[in-house]
């Protein structure tokens, strides 16, 4: 198989950045994966997805993913606790919806801490909104990472309640297979998602298994789906004293990196292609040659609302 070159399109973390919105391709979706190296304040954090959301929609971006946990990245555990929000309430959501429809982009807001049925645990939730500034879907994280490597040990399962069922959104740019972080290492989940076109992974990969093994996996999950894959990521060094992987990127369903950005705060993009994808599915069938079902994995297909007339007619 043959490889191309990812394309420099990366955008630069300066504040003074100017991004070049670049000339539309018929039949193409331009997305954009954010980077972030998130800390404890939550304000401090939305000023910063705010700004990397401009640059994003500056880019062209229709489609915009923040990484996990984008909101904080706290000291503690009791931290996360105290900054959950009841599902339509709360700052991060407020912010999400208002980033949403102020610039009228389908946002995928990484993940948030929601509330769960514990009081001391959080949902870790991947929120997506529409360009009304909508939420139109929830996923709730399934797989919880640990490692114990002597020196370095996570449990997350200490703070976070896992979910229980696959999401998978209908939208106007394809349907969306939604996965948070640890979720990539099982491919059960994404084979249960039902002809999904896009998929996003919203992580903070640690630096030691981020090395190893992240590229390889997002590639491994854009191949074996033919679909696209679209990962922000934490990705530096954090107050805590935590250091996540970041190479946020962008790939193909012929696992080809589009776009990629090793570390620090930016935006990856590209454009997708429905024709380029069909076509592959055509000469590729995989996905029809499969006999292992996963029929015993709940699935939530979401579809959106159709807007009121009035909006409708004013795009």
């Amino acid at each position: 198989m043959t490889t191309k070159k990812p394309a420099k399109t990366a955008v630069a973390q300066r504040k003074s950045a100017q991004v070049k919105k670049p000339a539309p391709q018929a039949g193409t979706v331009r997305v954009a994966a954010i980077q972030m190296a998130s800390g404890p304040s939550v304000p401090a954090n939305l000023a910063e997805a705010e700004r990397l959301i401009e640059l994003a929609v500056e880019a062209g971006a229709r489609l915009v993913a923040l990484p996990e946990f984008f909101c904080i990245m706290a000291m503690k555990d009791a931290d996360v606790v105290k900054a959950r929000e009841a599902e339509g309430d709360g700052p991060v959501q407020a912010f999400l919806a208002r980033m949403a429809k102020k610039h009228r982009i389908w946002l995928v807001g990484g993940s948030v801490p929601l509330e769960a049925s514990e009081p001391d645990k959080v949902r870790n939730s991947c929120l997506v909104y529409d360009e009304r500034g909508k939420l139109v879907a929830r996923y709730d994280k399934i797989h919880l990472f640990g490692l114990d490597l002597g020196t370095e040990h996570y449990e997350e399962a200490r703070l976070i309640e896992p979910g229980d069922s696959v999401v998978v959104v209908n939208s106007p740019l394809g349907r969306i297979g939604l996965s948070v972080c640890y979720d990539l290492r099982f491919p059960e989940l994404y084979r249960a998602m039902p002809d999904v076109d896009i998929i996003v992974v919203p992580s903070a990969f640690t630096a030691t298994t981020g090395r190893a093994h992240f590229e390889t996996l997002i590639r491994a999950r854009a191949i074996e789906n033919l679909a696209y894959v679209i990962a922000p990521a934490q990705g530096g060094y954090h107050l805590a004293g935590r250091e996540t992987h970041g190479d946020s990127m962008i790939v193909d369903p012929w696992g080809v990196v589009l776009d990629r950005l090793p570390r620090g705060s930016g935006v990856v993009v590209s454009n997708i292609n429905p024709a380029y994808q069909a076509s592959l599915r055509k000469s590729l069938p995989a996905l029809r040659h499969r006999f292992v079902q996963c029929s015993q994995i709940a699935v939530e297909v979401v579809e959106r609302r159709a807007a009121a007339k009035r909006e409708t007619s004013a795009k």
